[in-house]
This record gives structure tokens, C-alpha cells and sequence, in this order.
């Protein structure tokens, strides 16, 4: 009869002891690492998810701003929202701003950026230039730029002699807080194309150059595939940013909405039903539906980015 040592130690294969030891590692380091996280999730709590639960919760109500007798009212504000033409024409004009600007922002931040890159002289200059309106507040961009589009004292219409009342009719209400906007926002753009411009290696251009390709061959075969990454980003920050549009538009209306409300925002409008019309739960609701397009637009551009990657693959 075989006699089995119940006191000999259990041999486990290598494999087994070093996925065991490797879990054990990945476990301290996640407990180590979650204290460094923990202040930024109890912050992001506190201050994001906190208001965006309690914004959910009041676009059920038909709560006004004084917070007394509010009542569930259940998805009717969604209803009234959906059926609301000011909310559709709110949006048709962010949506407008944003078809403006966006492509005049991109082609506008690449060309500075290419100037700035290749000049010789003076570079932090250019540089500072280009980029320091982005430093100003809204309400100095907003008050700046009404002084100039001002008929009777403003600078645009005296350097080019013009008598376009630029922020009194409706065809170029919205064309005044799109050149503001312009140059008061390129800066950040151009400061990202900048920085990829920098990152190409120089040898690329010297293997073309001795190819013979010249300057225009070079920007369209290299420059432009190199920066690709670069321009979805800078469209995608654009696309969510204008439609958002709110600050230098009330600032350079005083706060109204424009000429035949053309300039009015959908920001705007959720304003003025919180705040003007005291309907909390309305403006809310509003806020939650602007909130998903704005969702659905950010998952579209990483849906499209997957789908290039996959196509390069």
C-alpha cells in the first residue's frame, strides 16, 4: 500500500504562479493608483454628474426658477420642445453659425500656421500675434467687435468705406459674430497645426526635393497627409464648440436676439426660458435634447475615425 506525504508542498505549474503573481501586481498598482484618481472622479462627481442628474430630473418637472410648486409632469416638456419652432429655428441658426465657421477656421488656423512655420524672421511675433486674441475674454471680443461694426463710428466700415449696418439686418447679423468669432478663435487651431507642422521629419521634404517635386507637390503629397490626424481633431473641437455658440453672440446683441431673432442660439433660447420666462423644467428639457445632439455628433466623428483607421488597416 502506497503511502501519499500530505506534508510535502503543492507544486504549481510556472504559468499558473506567474499569471496568479501578475494579477497580484495589477491589483496594487490599481489600488495604488486609485487614490491619485479618487479627488478627480469625487470632483467630476460633485460638479458634472451631480448637475447633469439634477438637470434630468427637473426636465420631468414643470419647475420655475423661485423652486415652489413644482410637480412631475413626465416627458411633456420633451413634447413641447420637439413641436417648439423657436427650438428648431434656434438650432437651424447654431447649426448655420457652425457650417460658417467651421471650414473657414480650419483652411484659415492651416494657412497661418504654414506662414508662421516657414518665415524667417521674427517668428515669435507672428506667433504671438496669431494667437493672442484667443487670450481675450468674450466680453471684450464681443464689445470690440460691436464698437467696429458700428455704421456711424466703427473701423470696418471707415477703412473700407462702406454703410453696411452690420448688426442691424438680418443678411449680416450673423456674418459680423462669424468674422468675430474668426479672430478670436483661430489662434487655438493654428497653435495645434503649428505644433504637427513641427513634428514632420525635415527629411521627407529633402527625399521629395530631390525627386524634383516642388513646394505645391510637397504641401499636397506630404504636408496634407501628415496633418490629417490634426485637421479631424481641429474639425471635431470646432463642430462641438460652435454649436455651443453663445458668448460673443449675446454680448455683441446686448443680450437680444439679433435682427428678425436671426442670431438667436439654441443656447440663447434655453436661456431665456430659464431665466426671462422662469421655466426651469422647460429650459432644461431643452438642455438635455441639445445635450444628445451634441452626443450623437461626438460619437458620429468616432464612429467615421474607426471606420478610417479600419479602411487603413
Amino acid at each position: 500500500m502506497t503511502t501519499i506525504d500530505t506534508t510535502a508542498p503543492v507544486v504549481r505549474p510556472a504559468a499558473t504562479v506567474g499569471v496568479t503573481g501578475a494579477r497580484a501586481r495589477l491589483g496594487r498598482s490599481l489600488q495604488r493608483g486609485g487614490w491619485f484618481v479618487a479627488p478627480f472622479l469625487l470632483l467630476y462627481a460633485l460638479f458634472v454628474l451631480t448637475p447633469v442628474a439634477r438637470g434630468l430630473w427637473l426636465s420631468l418637472t414643470d419647475a420655475n426658477i423661485t423652486g415652489e410648486g413644482t410637480s412631475f409632469v413626465g416627458l411633456d416638456n420633451y413634447t413641447e420642445a420637439l413641436g417648439d419652432p423657436l427650438v428648431w429655428s434656434s438650432l437651424g441658426h447654431s447649426a448655420y453659425f457652425t457650417l460658417l465657421v467651421v471650414p473657414c477656421i480650419t483652411v484659415l488656423a492651416f494657412l497661418l500656421a504654414m506662414l508662421a512655420h516657414h518665415i524667417q524672421h521674427a517668428k515669435w511675433l507672428w506667433r504671438l500675434c496669431f494667437f493672442a486674441p484667443f487670450l481675450l475674454p468674450s466680453t471684450v471680443v464681443g464689445n470690440m467687435w460691436r464698437w467696429m461694426f458700428n455704421p456711424d463710428t466703427g473701423l470696418i466700415d471707415h477703412v473700407f468705406h462702406l454703410e453696411t449696418a452690420w448688426l442691424t439686418q438680418k443678411s449680416t447679423a450673423m456674418t459680423a459674430v462669424v468674422i468675430a468669432t474668426l479672430w478670436w478663435t483661430v489662434g487655438f487651431s493654428f497653435l495645434l497645426y503649428l505644433a504637427a507642422l513641427q513634428n514632420i521629419p525635415p527629411h521627407l521634404y529633402e527625399a521629395a526635393a530631390l525627386d524634383g517635386a516642388n513646394a505645391w507637390h510637397r504641401a499636397l503629397h506630404i504636408t496634407l497627409p501628415m496633418l490629417r490626424n490634426v485637421t479631424g481633431l481641429v474639425v471635431a473641437l470646432q463642430v462641438l464648440a460652435s454649436l455651443q455658440v453663445f458668448d460673443q453672440v449675446v454680448v455683441m446683441y446686448e443680450f437680444g436676439p439679433g435682427p428678425e431673432e436671426s442670431t438667436r442660439t439654441l443656447v440663447q433660447y434655453t436661456l431665456e426660458q430659464g431665466f426671462t420666462s422662469y421655466r426651469v423644467g422647460y429650459a432644461s428639457a431643452i438642455s438635455i435634447l441639445f445635450f444628445l445632439i451634441i452626443a450623437a455628433v461626438a460619437v458620429g466623428r468616432m464612429w467615421l475615425l474607426r471606420k478610417r483607421e479600419e479602411a487603413v488597416r
